[in-house]
């Protein structure tokens, strides 16, 4: 089995990194070992301290993946600027954001809009044994993330059976918009930040928490400060008072507090948004 041994200079961990809500399609075993699909590779992973061991793809893809090519410390040094957020690093040493296939990330948060977790998880399960390919792996049977057409090609009604809800015709009509996946992902890779918000926005069923959850965690815009319930009370607890904590969160105030972020985290605010988050569950 394949080893990969982290040096002092590569903090990383595989638990912070799996477990803090950026990705749908990982479960952990009680004896560590982490498995999950990406597009169409099943993938075992377990970490031991320094020393990573996987089955299921290679290193290259493995560094990428997880982002282990990244100089996570330079990062952390850019946006840890006080101790509030120190705080979140510490507890969360090692959290990596994930290089996600960009389709696949576009339709799973299309899914996750106004749902939890378990949810989520089972309705893009459900769209991976309707819609994908089997696939055998340690004893298992997993299911590819399926493309574009085959989404559209079977139909609106084909894709009731996964309980979408309202969803449902968002993820078909994304599905028959983008007829060729790389020229749309090439596109948006090309783009701007904010012109690359818009173009996202302009996808079925996208708001702005979504668009800017597809562009950290799958374009690498780490400009995105994605804003959902957590991360607004966070920020009105510990960074900005005079936000209304007792009224929904609109589009100015959504955005007031995404620009906040990008002017004091800076180029990485994404990043510290993801530690913050997280942390929230361990302090």
């Amino acid at each position: 089995m394949p080893v990969i041994t982290l040096s002092p200079e590569t903090p990383f961990s595989l638990d912070q990194t799996l477990s803090c809500g950026q990705v749908f399609r990982w479960d952990r075993s009680e004896n560590g070992w982490w498995h999950g699909v990406v597009d169409d590779r099943a993938i075992k992973i377990r970490q031991d301290k320094e020393r990573l061991r996987y089955e299921g793809a290679d290193r290259q893809f493995i560094d990428n993946y997880f982002s282990l090519d990244s100089d996570l410390a330079s990062i952390i040094v850019s946006f840890d600027r006080d101790p509030f957020v120190h705080a979140a690093v510490e507890r969360c040493r090692g959290l990596r954001i994930i290089r996600q296939p960009k389709w696949e990330c576009l339709i799973s948060y299309t899914i996750a809009t106004n749902s939890n977790i378990p949810t989520i998880r089972r309705r893009i399960a459900a769209i991976c044994e309707q819609f994908g390919s089997r696939i055998r792996f340690g004893g298992r049977t997993f299911y590819s993330f399926p493309g574009p057409d085959d989404l559209c090609c079977k139909g609106a009604d084909a894709l009731s059976c996964c309980k979408l809800g309202y969803r449902q015709p968002f993820i078909f009509r994304t599905a028959c918009e983008i007829t060729d996946r790389e020229a749309w992902e090439r596109k948006v890779d090309s783009l701007a930040f904010e012109d690359a918000r818009k173009e996202m926005m302009q996808r079925s069923g996208i708001g702005p928490k979504a668009a800017d959850c597809i562009l950290l965690f799958a374009f690498g815009k780490f400009e995105a400060f994605p804003v959902d319930v957590w991360i607004r009370r966070i920020m009105q607890e510990h960074y900005l008072p005079d936000l209304n904590a007792s009224r929904s969160l609109g589009r100015r105030e959504y955005d007031a507090v995404r620009h906040f972020g990008r002017e004091y985290f800076g180029e990485y605010c994404g990043y510290a948004q993801e530690y913050l988050f997280a942390a929230r569950l361990e302090g």
